[in-house]
């Protein structure tokens, strides 16, 4: 298929072989600035044409033929930015686009049965979106799990986590690395509202900490992880309750920004905030708000965040005393928590 005129974002589309692709394909291209200059489906033909046309972004149907596995070999051999497309037939509480953003998909998206004008904005919008991101490869590793922590002093002790592009995978590894912590853990992932439910059954999975979907008012209990749902930002309230709350209307919501200003109002010294991979600088001013509170802050570094770019906000404006690679940034949760002292 022939690029646009004036395109150019050069996009492979994967499809689901069982719809008609045509659509797509003309939404995508609508305004010009996007050319689905191939299709192909199964690992073989898509990574050939991924390596002999070298496409800015590969726009991929969960339904495809062998799509983890697809996902997976792009991100190892020839790293790719890649936008996944779930079917409003998928199970919502499936771990199948959790699963697709942990190999290396940047973003997912759900596709509609009818597509809206602000639908098929927002398609475009992430295409745009992720052209930007510069990607690296992605080969899937062990987690190493660092022994139990030491007691904990006699104050409370939080710990706040926030991803945005590339967060999935970066919380598993954290989380993994997590047993044992006498400490509540308020996690904020940047993703779409209908896949919170995933991410949490997929992270059930992985972690060594109970994970479950944040409820308003609830008590922050150690040795827990709690998850904002999606549209709503997750805040420490008052004697160690969750707030759950939609104000303010930020362009992120959940926000880390709030997360950890709240860690800094409620905690102060007892709180630790990590923040991990991702676009933009959300984050960066509550962490920043948190370190002159006396919490321990840390980020990840760039040589393995697959996007630098909110944890390099946060350094740039002296939010946290260090970068962490990310396989030793659990170990340095443990070790502030149990510096916690009365």
């Amino acid at each position: 298929m022939s690029a646009a005129v004036g395109a150019t974002i050069r996009t492979l589309l994967v499809p689901d072989p069982g719809r008609d692709s045509t659509e797509l394909v003309r939404l995508l291209q609508r305004e010009g600035d996007i050319a689905v200059v191939a299709q192909a489906d199964g690992a073989g033909p898509v990574l050939r044409s991924v390596s002999g046309i070298r496409p800015h972004v590969v726009v991929l149907d969960l339904h495809a033929a062998d799509s983890l596995l697809v996902i997976e070999q792009i991100m190892a051999t020839v790293p790719t930015p890649i936008l996944v497309l779930s079917s409003p037939t998928d199970d919502r509480r499936s771990p199948a686009v959790t699963e697709a953003l942990v190999a290396g998909a940047l973003e997912a998206l759900p596709v509609p049965g009818h597509w809206t004008a602000a639908q098929e904005h927002e398609l475009r919008r992430a295409v745009r979106q992720i052209r930007k991101v510069p990607v690296i490869r992605h080969p899937r590793g062990r987690v190493r799990v660092p022994p139990p922590p030491a007691p904990a002093g006699d104050r409370h002790p939080v710990v706040g986590l926030a991803a945005s592009t590339g967060g999935p995978s970066a919380l598993a590894t954290v989380l993994a690395g997590l047993g044992g912590l006498r400490a509540p853990v308020l996690v904020v992932q940047h993703l779409h509202p209908d896949f919170t439910s995933g991410l949490v059954d997929w992270l059930v999975r992985v972690s060594a900490l109970p994970v479950e979907v944040a409820r308003s008012g609830q008590p922050a209990a150690p040795g827990r992880a709690y998850l904002a749902p999606g549209g709503r930002h997750l805040r420490l309230g008052p004697g160690g309750r969750l707030e759950l709350t939609e104000l303010p209307a930020s362009l992120h919501r959940p926000s880390a920004d709030e997360l950890f200003g709240s860690l800094a109002e409620q905690a102060g010294a007892a709180a630790t905030g990590v923040l991990l991979t991702g676009m933009g600088e959300d984050g960066a001013r509550g962490l920043l708000a948190l370190h002159r509170a006396g919490g321990c802050t840390f980020a990840q570094d760039e040589a393995t965040s697959a996007v630098f770019g909110m944890p390099q906000a946060a350094y740039r404006m002296g939010a946290v005393t260090g970068l962490l690679p990310l396989d030793k940034i659990a170990a340095a949760v443990h070790r502030a928590v149990s510096g916690v002292r009365a």
